[in-house]
């Protein structure tokens, strides 16, 4: 008697699946270990708390309520949001995290890919490379086609019109600003340039932009094929309730609503975005922590040799130094054919697995691009000082 678990079985399960899915190479998401006493400068998460009166207004709705379903449309959030940002209600949709919503933009305003050969305009969803690995895999999942291309060697926009493989009519177009996994933040004028001379949607993913020095939420609200995407996850330090949302011309809003899945934000994030933006003062002072702080350790891992890039965001990507023995020292273990790291040199691999073997996680990612650094979440000025300290030891 076969079980579940042999190799027909399986076979026979597989064959349930669509080819594309069987295909899909899912998105990675960062490490969330169970490890005591980890410093956890992974995932881009805020080092301080939601505001006591989120806490409380959080506490307060567990009750009676959870037994009913929420507002299917975050009524009230979206009310509140569009008096925040001078615009109407319809302006405005909510989704489970900014994901949701950007996959939503996929299946709204992209045509899954016809035929074998090139693609239409219809069927392109088009993004910069590096920038978020979500953006790729939503494209997979609908059947588009993809069109990545690549930043200059700074992280900066390319010349668009000089050579390159941006289409300006591709039906969907992401823009991560500022750029992760770079850190790089884009002017509005150059925000708006791209958006003038591109005639597709034009989707600005906005997720890190309270920790920049400025933010194009005016060109959704200029331009009607222009959406800004904003996540109460990064800033607000919300990612367990998991609420994003879009501001745009309300056409674009309508067809998203079309699709969106019913009562698609749970009760207890509204409740906690609500209570979010009634304590903006308490947000903000943490905005000036967290970029007081990414400025302070982007100069002591400066001296400490990395090359660490401007960032506009709640992170840095910093290159590290390859070399962490003395010159003599390396010298003399090669002359003895004895490698230690490869002749005293780390790769930022290394380094990612001696700062663990710390308690102090970061993230690298095997792109070509930035293989050779490592992204660096921002947290409390403690554990800047904790990270500072474990560099040292290990260049010691």
């Amino acid at each position: 008697m076969q079980g579940f678990g042999s190799a027909p079985a399986l076979k026979a399960s597989q064959s349930l699946v669509r080819p594309l899915v069987r295909e899909l190479h899912a998105y990675v998401p960062g490490e969330q270990p169970k490890i005591k006493g980890l410093i956890k400068l992974n995932t881009n998460e805020n080092p301080y708390p939601p505001s006591s009166r989120v806490l409380k207004a959080v506490k307060a709705a567990v009750d009676g309520r959870l037994r009913l379903y929420p507002n299917p449309t975050a009524q009230l959030l979206r009310e509140k949001l569009a008096k925040l940002h001078r615009c109407k209600p319809d302006n405005i949709i909510v989704g489970n995290g900014s994901d949701e919503l950007l996959a939503m933009a996929v299946r709204a305003f992209v045509e899954p890919k016809s035929g074998a050969r090139g693609a239409r305009d219809s069927e392109i969803v088009q993004y910069f490379h590096p920038s978020y690995s979500l953006y790729p895999v939503l494209a997979d999942i609908h059947g588009a086609a993809k069109n990545a291309v690549s930043l200059d060697a700074n992280f900066g926009l390319p010349n668009l019109k000089r050579g390159g493989r941006w289409n300006f009519h591709a039906a969907l177009s992401f823009v991560t600003t500022p750029n992760a996994p770079s850190g790089h933040g884009y002017s509005l004028k150059e925000l708006d340039r791209l958006c003038r001379a591109t005639k597709g949607v034009v989707m600005l993913d906005e997720a890190y932009v309270d920790f920049a020095a400025e933010n194009a939420l005016q060109l959704a609200l200029k331009h009607s094929h222009v959406l800004v995407a904003r996540t109460f996850s990064k800033a607000y330090s919300l990612c367990f309730q998991r609420v994003g949302y879009f501001v745009g011309h309300p056409e674009l809003i309508a067809a998203l609503d079309k699709i969106r899945d019913s009562y698609n934000v749970n009760g207890l994030g509204q409740v906690a975005a609500l209570a979010t933006l009634e304590d903006l003062a308490y947000y903000r002072a943490n905005f000036r922590k967290v970029i007081s702080t990414r400025e302070g350790l982007s100069r002591e891992l400066t001296k400490l040799g990395f090359r660490v890039l401007p960032s506009q965001t709640n992170f840095i990507l910093a290159k590290p130094p390859g070399n962490v023995l003395p010159a003599s020292r390396r010298q003399k273990l090669q002359k003895q054919n004895r490698r230690q790291d490869g002749g005293g040199t780390l790769t930022a691999p290394a380094w990612l697995q001696r700062l663990r073997e710390k308690k102090i996680l970061v993230r690298w990612f095997n792109q070509p691009e930035v293989k050779d650094y490592l992204r660096i979440t921002i947290g409390t000025s403690a554990e800047a000082q904790a990270l500072v300290r474990a560099v040292k030891n290990i260049l010691q």
